[in-house]
């Protein structure tokens, strides 16, 4: 019998989010959540994805009414491309980060109607990705003819406080740095930079001082499912101390360099590449598939 047989009729249920790429950061920001009031729920910082050619980018969420959300990526450093009008209609290559980050998204409600979804549309033929987590949901992705991305996803867990307050932070120190390069007459390319300046944002916010002697290595780990391996990872070691940092965050703190392996905290590359999310103090030294190394500022 077929797995998915018990599931008599496929349904979707509504749009889960929608996604468009911006170059105002700031303004986008203060538009939807102070002028349209919709709630900043959730924050996504990471390494480009895919090829090289993909930069450093934030991905934020707003609350745009029962369970859905409006999406918008923002690419450090990156600016707006002339020829942009001329996009709609045009099929995307594989490594157009830009276009392809305009999507829809469709919600089920289970990992069994998800995958009940990508078998029914491989056996009309569609090529379908296989499942993929991106932190707080889970997805399969397919190109209508036109060649834009539709993804129907499952939540792997609620969003609440604890997000929308992570959330913030990351923007804001997302927004000070922006400032601070325009300041210089520079542009803020690297994610790594906003993961300090959040870091040193939340070491504030915690009453941290540099007197205290902290580590010159600390790692803030959102105290969520989806980086809970890290946690685990650094506890067991002897060149870490975990310790709690405020409600929200978990605190790695290490004396000297520290490396981590994906396999070993078994992470899908999406989230690996997001690990550092919470704030880090330190430099990273190599980020690639499978390794990451940091050693002290």
């Amino acid at each position: 019998m077929n797995s998915h047989d018990s599931i008599t009729e496929l349904r979707l249920h509504g749009v889960d989010h929608t996604a468009r790429p911006t170059w105002k950061l700031k303004e986008t920001v203060e538009f939807y959540r102070d002028t349209l009031g919709l709630p900043l729920i959730h924050t996504i910082s990471a390494r480009g994805w895919g090829p090289e050619t993909h930069p450093d980018f934030l991905h934020f969420f707003f609350d745009s009414g029962k369970g859905s959300t409006i999406a918008f990526f923002y690419y450090l450093g990156s600016q707006e491309p002339g020829n942009m009008k001329d996009r709609p209609g045009q099929p995307p290559v594989p490594s157009d980060h830009l276009f392809d980050a305009t999507h829809t998204s469709w919600l089920v409600d289970t990992k069994e109607e998800l995958l009940a979804w990508k078998e029914k549309l491989e056996g009309k033929g569609v090529e379908v990705s296989s499942t993929t987590a991106h932190e707080v949901i889970e997805s399969i992705y397919f190109r209508d003819p036109n060649g834009y991305f539709i993804e129907i996803t499952r939540k792997l867990r609620p969003v609440d406080q604890v997000d929308a307050a992570d959330a913030a932070l990351t923007l804001e120190a997302a927004i000070r740095l922006e400032a601070e390069a325009a300041a210089q007459g520079v542009d803020a390319k690297s994610i790594d930079a906003v993961w300090n300046k959040k870091a040193h944002l939340l070491g504030d916010e915690l009453g941290e001082t540099e007197a205290s002697d902290p580590a010159p290595v600390r790692i803030y780990v959102l105290d969520v499912p989806e980086f809970a391996s890290l946690v685990e990872d650094a506890r067991g070691r002897a060149d870490c101390r975990v310790s709690q940092a405020g409600r929200n965050y978990l605190l790695i703190e290490a004396q000297e360099a520290v490396e981590f392996r994906r396999k070993e905290l078994n992470l899908k590359p999406a989230i690996w590449y997001g690990l550092f999310t919470g704030g880090l103090r330190g430099r990273i030294e190599c980020f690639d598939r499978d390794k990451v190394r940091i050693v002290p500022e």
